[in-house]
């Protein structure tokens, strides 16, 4: 397997190349910070785009929904789809209109679907899923009844093509706009962790999970997102 991910008209980047990257360690690295996924795909001729958590192990992507969804059902026969994740990192002031814009990091994922239907690779695929938020929280929780399962749909997506993209440059200047008196540059921004509320009802008194103990307000969700990958036993980057 090569380090880096093919490419094809439907995956190079054509606008700003030298933002783009198909390192495979560059394209999981955005993958690895995010939760939600855009997934696009065409039923009889009409295109849909649905958000979607996914959790990726290796070279494949993984969503999951209830089992009548329509999405899922269609994508049960090797559906061919284009997964995007976005982070939005930072807003970029210009001193005109045309010099703002934003920081970013970007990727575009494209492959085929395959619905996992197979009780025991679906069960293992949600505590997975389960893991990768939580690390050892299917040790503490009840594990999943064979009815609960069948109420789920998990589509797998071997990952074909994919590029990142990404810009982190600040502001930039142009001759006209030199001599204007306005403040230029970056505003960060990013997704942090606020402290977590206990189920009054059921949970008062108890203490926080260990497999929450990384959730700690102020925390930048990307970080923990992508140290939980990184202390799971086996995992590919």
């Amino acid at each position: 397997m090569t380090d880096t991910y093919p490419t094809s008209p439907r995956s190079r980047v054509r606008r700003r190349p030298d933002r783009a990257s198909y390192d495979a360690a560059a394209v999981h690295a955005v993958l690895d910070a995010g939760l939600v996924a855009h997934v696009a795909y065409v039923i009889d001729g009409q295109p849909f785009v649905t958000p979607t958590a996914y959790w990726r192990e290796g070279r494949r992507l993984y969503w999951h929904g209830a089992a009548g969804s329509r999405m899922l059902q269609a994508q049960a026969g090797g559906l061919p789809v284009c997964v995007a994740v976005t982070h939005l990192d930072g807003l970029i002031a210009g001193r005109s209109a045309f010099m703002h814009s934003i920081q970013f990091r970007s990727v575009m994922a494209f492959g085929r679907t395959r619905l996992i239907e197979e009780p025991g690779e679906k069960a293992v695929a949600m505590a997975a899923f389960l893991e990768r938020l939580y690390p050892g929280r299917t040790r503490e929780v009840r594990p999943p009844s064979e009815t609960e399962l069948k109420q789920i749909a998990v589509v797998e997506m071997t990952i074909e093509e994919a590029a990142a993209k990404t810009k982190a440059n600040g502001a930039g200047m142009i001759p006209p706009d030199e001599a204007w008196p306005v403040w230029s540059g970056v505003i960060p921004i990013s997704t942090r962790v606020e402290a977590p509320q206990a189920d009054a009802l059921h949970s008062a008194g108890l203490p926080l999970s260990d497999s929450l103990a990384a959730y700690v307000a102020g925390g930048r969700l990307s970080d923990i997102l992508e140290a939980s990958l990184a202390d799971q036993p086996g995992f590919s980057a």
